[in-house]
């Protein structure tokens, strides 16, 4: 790792790299690459998309003018390299920190943040939609959009590629090939790019690329080796050039210059903090994760089933299926970033007698809305969806916060939707819904460490639709539902200490919600709900309408949960901030006893 930082304290911005020879290009690379690597060793981060794209994204702005030429990064947790050159490099020690700079790409961080994103394949599209606006005003600007590979396996890519060919747009695509997605890459397309990428690097375009291409209405160039800056100048150059529709194929290496990530790319793709002189993780000391008692548990019911089917969409080792995976192979199927088809597809495998288990975080399952409602609950069918990271998830910040899934999924008929408490619950919930023939059923719980319960030898089969009472008293009633259920516990304890006796209720299910629950905590009189999930059509709103159902109008209810968009930060910081601590329930809970 360079020591000395002197060529990057020389950028104050992305113009100022025309005056760099390629030399002081590839040394500032390399400047770049110690700062990338030693930030994310102390904050944590996505480490080895970075470090592939570093002489990229140097070429890019040393070929074009941002923000007045647009460039647009599919995903932004690759764009860390475009903040150090785009006036951000002096808080760039503060990324994904409370307060400070984003991990990803945000229109409202940066005037050369043109186009926000964290979910992948929305480059394309956002490209062509600058490019017409540039076209209906008349204007002279360049536009570039920087998808990986990945991208090619979801079908928001191609539908942009499409509608270029069909506009013939002036617009500049480029291929950023490294294999990979998070994991390795799956599917024919990322086969065929194998076997061209195989003969690596020559002067002339590889005919079947161009070839295809061609017909799509693209000029083709490559490909291109990705960590070679003057090459690639070159072609920016020769593409600037050339009108309409352009396709740039390059060929980079996921986690370059950084021997711990070249060796181990997807374990690099995200890390949390480590020591980088020897690539090795902090020591974790937590509980088993949900996402491993996931795991776990559906290894141990797939032992003795084979049926059980695991489905993933380019998250094997995000979701806990990759254990799964090595143990049953022909039980498991990545399908690459391709939520919808993996809801479609797990669909028909349920309709004809398996059981599939689709495991996709809550905040990509929303990619899937329609497929969940008219291919799956539509038509009663019985796929479980084991829904990841769903609340609050830490410093990816808003595009990868789960806090929509109990609104967007509590309204659509057939659909069961449960949360647990902890991990051995979602385990038990797990067996349940592939031991019983109830239909669709979602499961949805937190990212991170279990609360770290015994778990059971033998899982247990049990009506989830009925709420667990945990605790008892006649002051008010707090109904919690999965990660805000031992909150509320802890609050009722410290609320007890005054006096004051609270009856919690761990509700278990959202959908079909517990009448029973609802009745006896409005006899009470004074209600709180408590839920890790956007206010909007949430639990609470699941509880107001069952009173006024049951014509139950003099109970008083305080609803907790998130009414806005919110930022990244630690779990533990954002709970504090929007109003879900254990204190926070505490002082709502005082509140409503003192209203008359």
């Amino acid at each position: 790792m360079v020591d000395k930082i002197k060529l990057l304290k020389k950028i104050e911005k992305p113009g100022d790299l025309k005056a760099f020879s390629s030399k002081e290009l590839e040394a500032l690379a390399q400047e770049i690459r110690s700062v990338l690597v030693k930030t994310v060793a102390t904050n944590g981060g996505h480490l080895a998309p970075n470090l592939g794209v570093v002489e990229l994204t140097l070429a890019l702005h040393s070929c074009y003018n941002s923000p007045k030429d647009k460039i647009i990064f599919d995903v932004g947790h690759q764009a860390y390299t475009h903040k150090l050159l785009t006036g951000r490099k002096d808080r760039f020690s503060t990324i994904r920190k409370m307060s400070g700079l984003s991990g990803y790409l945000r229109r409202d961080e940066s005037e050369h943040d043109v186009f926000g994103g964290g979910h992948v394949g929305t480059a394309v599209s956002a490209a062509l939609g600058f490019a017409e606006a540039r076209d209906l005003r008349g204007e002279k600007n360049e536009v570039v959009a920087v998808f990986g590979d990945g991208s090619l396996t979801n079908g928001l890519t191609f539908e942009g590629i499409n509608n270029i060919g069909e506009l013939n747009s002036n617009i500049t695509l480029v291929l950023n090939d490294n294999k990979y997605s998070i994991s390795k890459n799956v599917g024919g397309i990322a086969k065929y790019l194998e076997r061209l990428s195989a003969v690596h690097i020559s002067e002339a375009p590889s005919t079947d690329m161009e070839s295809i291409f061609h017909t799509l209405g693209f000029t083709y160039f490559g490909p291109i080796d990705g960590h070679d800056i003057q090459k690639l100048k070159d072609v920016f150059t020769l593409a600037k050039e050339t009108a309409g529709p352009k396709l740039i194929h390059v060929l980079t290496k996921k986690g370059h210059g950084y021997s711990h990530s070249e060796l181990n790319p997807s374990k690099f793709h995200f890390t949390n903090p480590f020591v980088w002189e020897s690539g090795k993780v902090e020591k974790d000391t937590h509980n088993l994760t949900y996402s491993q008692s996931f795991s776990d548990a559906l290894i141990k019911v797939a032992a003795t089933d084979d049926k059980i089917i695991g489905i993933t969409a380019a998250m094997p080792a995000g979701t806990g299926l990759e254990a799964f995976a090595q143990k049953f192979p022909e039980q498991f199927y990545d399908v690459g970033i391709a939520e919808s088809h993996a809801v479609v597809f797990a669909a028909a495998l349920a309709a004809e007698g398996f059981k599939p288990v689709v495991a996709i975080y809550s905040t990509f399952l929303q990619r899937a809305y329609d497929q969940i409602l008219h291919d799956v609950c539509l038509q009663n069918i019985p796929v479980v969806f084991a829904i990841d990271r769903a609340g609050i998830v830490g410093s990816d910040g808003p595009t990868h916060h789960g806090l929509f899934d109990l609104s967007y999924l509590r309204n659509i008929p057939n659909l069961t939707v449960m949360a647990p408490k902890d991990e051995r619950e979602l385990q038990d919930m797990l067996y349940t819904a592939l031991k019983t023939n109830r239909g669709p059923v979602a499961i949805r719980y937190p990212r991170g460490a279990g609360i770290g319960v015994p778990l059971r030898s033998r899982f247990q089969k049990e009506d989830f639709c009925k709420a667990e009472k945990i605790l008892h008293g006649d002051a008010l009633a707090i109904l919690a539902v999965g990660s805000m259920v031992y909150p509320s516990i802890e609050a009722a304890k410290k609320l007890s200490e005054q006096g004051i006796f609270a009856t919690v209720y761990n509700a278990r299910s959202v959908k079909p919600i517990d009448v029973k629950m609802i009745k006896e905590a409005a006899k009470i009189g004074k209600v709180i709900t408590v839920e890790e999930n956007i206010l909007a059509g949430g639990f609470g709103s699941a509880v107001l309408e069952e009173l006024e159902r049951n014509s139950i109008y003099d109970t008083k209810v305080r609803r907790l949960g998130v009414s806005s968009f919110i930022e990244h930060g630690e779990i533990s910081e954002l709970r504090e901030k929007y109003g879900l601590s254990v204190a926070n329930i505490i002082k709502e809970a005082e509140a409503l006893l003192k209203e008359s």
